[in-house]
């Protein structure tokens, strides 16, 4: 007993040494490869396909500046001001599952970069408390920016493409730096369920999210740069 609990001790010491190390090494590091970039490609292999990867790292000073802000409008309008958890999104997800039956995320794009760069995607209570405990450590060792910037390059945009600089050379022939403030309302718009949507050859549906948001746009701030 005294053996496998030292043990223990020692896998819990290992677990908060590496994933302090992790983070604070993505601090100033590109994330060139994701849990869920591998695991797409697993599944692609055992459908017969070959594996789609487009991904290319970008400083944040080379996308669009209207890309933050449709983000902002379209998935987490708390994000300046909470610190990884809003607690009223999540209040209000809750009372609507229980008025109507329906579940919808509350899920803040702190916690969405810290389940894209560390965890893998499942809805286990177990992978929820390593996402919560991850989104503590980015909000308390990164800046809003670099929150910003990993998951803007991180994050799924497509069927095979991941990340700002890939959706804008893939899907509208330019460089991310150069996307147009609707373009950029419109891979917003995607983001829920970017391999259902398209921000290519967009929906009717997609198109009057993109209109949704880009009102949203007018009442959110420039996104700060250091």
């Amino acid at each position: 007993m005294r053996l496998f609990l030292k043990i223990i001790r020692i896998l819990i010491i290992a677990f908060f040494v590496s994933s302090i190390g992790a983070t604070l090494y993505y601090r100033w590091m590109p994330v060139e490869r994701t849990p869920l970039m591998i695991i797409r490609d697993i599944e692609k292999r055992i459908n017969g396909e070959e594996p789609r990867r487009l991904h290319r790292w970008v400083p944040i000073d080379s996308i669009s500046r209207y890309l933050p802000v449709a983000v902002i409008a379209s998935e987490d309008q708390n994000f300046l001001n909470h610190h990884g958890f809003d607690f009223n999104a999540i209040t209000d997800a809750i009372d609507e599952e229980k008025r109507t039956g329906r579940r919808r995320g509350a899920s803040t794009i702190s916690q969405q970069t810290a389940k894209n760069v560390f965890l893998w995607p499942s809805s286990t209570w177990v992978r929820k408390g390593f996402e919560a405990y991850f989104t503590v450590l980015i909000e308390l060792l990164w800046s809003k920016e670099r929150i910003m910037e990993v998951y803007l390059n991180s994050i799924e945009m497509g069927d095979g493409i991941y990340g700002a600089e890939a959706v804008a050379q893939e899907n509208f022939g330019r460089h991310a730096a150069d996307l147009k403030r609707d373009e950029c309302a419109l891979i917003a718009a995607t983001l829920p369920n970017p391999r259902r949507f398209s921000s290519k050859l967009p929906s009717k549906y997609m198109r009057s999210r993109r209109q949704w948001i880009m009102k949203q746009m007018k009442h959110i701030p420039a996104f700060p740069k250091d």
